[in-house]
């Protein structure tokens, strides 16, 4: 039995979907603890493109089960898109192969409009799916979770309870048009009946697999960078995104987890407002995204690109526990004479070299950068590390030194064999 986290090690976009993808072939539950529809994994499927939002990596595999936990916050008109999507590709959907938690809570229509309205102000570069709205009336213990949304005489409740005060914001404090309930609620009820087949208590379902030997795999959202607490704040997401939140956002002991993997992409990227040391608005930063594809799966907004930050990185490492790494897009770097990293920042004559909390301090740090050589040759052809050149070897023995963090997974092409595994992680 082997139970393994996959976490984000920088801000996000790392390619965790790919991973996970590979790793499902080895596992029997794959499980989503966290975030929302805010989250998009890109998976390349032969030559066709797939987009997950909800739903884990693995319903791409015949005979695995995926779990949508109680960490996580539900648009449920999303969930049946995406659910109605993946069958229109012939992908099978049913509760034999998903199941949502009971206790996660889901999205409404007043929490879209509310992070829209926020953000247009506040700036945090949000998605605007109504995550953070929705993580806060969970706080606020008003929150409508799953087991509500499928009982329509509880949900209608539930939504009585807290409908004037939601009505009151948009109208007097966002000074917006009114919210016409009636016309929601009615379709609420009916997506209500449609995911009922698939709710239920996921925790009893993942305990039975661990008794069972059955092997785990922890799908997080996000990257560390990001995280509520332990990211640079406020430009965060609305979740914990590190390693032990998976615990909590899928019911399972500390105990029983066994790795946890950070994935890492061999350059930086950062979607939306908030302090990003190495950026490069340049010729260097345009190329990345160009070569790399960075555009948000979730918005399509253009993301920030610089070269790797080894002070994020050691953070993430620090926080999560993490014992191997992936690192992904390492063909992206192909072409470039020399490439930089960041080893520290320096903010006048200090040297900083952890993640500082002070938002203040990153308006006055630039990174101290080593310089390695880069390589010319194509390596997405590759499958063993031994063949890759000489300098792209060191790239790799690089960052390992430097985290004392071994990569177990190489990505050096979006197809999923384009792949080199040098750890059997299962």
């Amino acid at each position: 039995m082997a139970n393994i986290i996959i976490v984000g090690t920088q801000w996000g976009d790392e390619g965790k979907g790919k991973i996970v993808d590979l790793l499902t072939e080895d596992s029997d539950l794959i499980i989503r603890f966290q975030g929302g529809n805010n989250a998009g994994h890109t998976l390349m499927v032969g030559d066709k493109k797939v987009i997950l939002h909800l739903i884990p990596s693995g319903i791409l595999h015949p005979g695995k089960l995926c779990i949508i936990g109680s960490g996580l916050v539900i648009d449920p008109e999303i969930l049946i898109g995406e659910i109605d999507s993946l069958k229109h590709k012939g992908y099978k959907v049913s509760p034999e192969n998903v199941a949502i938690s009971e206790r996660a809570h889901i999205i409404m229509p007043y929490h879209k409009i509310i992070d829209h309205a926020r953000d247009s102000t506040q700036g945090i570069g949000t998605t605007g799916r109504g995550i953070g709205p929705a993580y806060e009336d969970k706080a606020r213990r008003i929150g409508i979770r799953m087991i509500d949304l499928i009982h329509e005489e509880i949900f209608r409740k539930k939504l009585d309870i807290v409908f004037e005060e939601k009505q009151e914001y948009v109208t007097k404090i966002l000074k917006l048009k009114p919210l016409e309930k009636e016309g929601f609620v009615e379709k609420f009820v009916k997506m209500g009946r449609k995911l009922k087949p698939y709710v239920t208590n996921t925790t009893v379902i993942i305990e039975s697999a661990i008794r069972d030997g059955k092997h785990l795999l922890l799908e997080g959202a996000q990257g560390t960078n990001l995280d509520l607490d332990y990211g640079t704040y406020p430009y965060v997401t609305s979740s914990n995104t590190v390693a032990g939140q998976s615990c909590v956002g899928a019911g399972i002991g500390p105990t029983k987890i066994t790795r946890v993997i950070g994935i890492c992409k061999a350059y930086t990227t950062r979607v939306g407002g908030g302090p990003f040391p190495t950026e490069l608005n340049n010729t260097t930063g345009e190329r990345l995204r160009a070569f790399g594809g960075e555009y948000g799966a979730t918005t399509g907004r253009p993301r920030r690109c610089g070269w790797l930050d080894l002070v994020a990185l050691r953070h993430s490492v620090r926080l999560s526990g993490i014992s191997h790494l992936a690192i992904t897009k390492l063909d992206v770097l192909m072409g470039f004479k020399k490439i930089k990293v960041a080893t520290a920042y320096k903010a006048g004559k200090t040297s900083i070299e952890h993640m500082p909390a002070d938002l203040d301090v990153f308006k006055k740090l630039t990174p101290v950068y080593d310089e390695l050589p880069g390589w010319e040759e194509d390596i997405s052809s590759l499958r063993r590390h031994e063949d890759l050149p000489r300098n792209c070897k060191a790239y790799i023995s690089y960052i390992e030194d430097k985290l004392q963090v071994k990569a177990a997974i190489i990505s050096v092409g979006p197809k999923r064999e384009e792949t080199i595994v040098r750890t059997k992680l299962f």
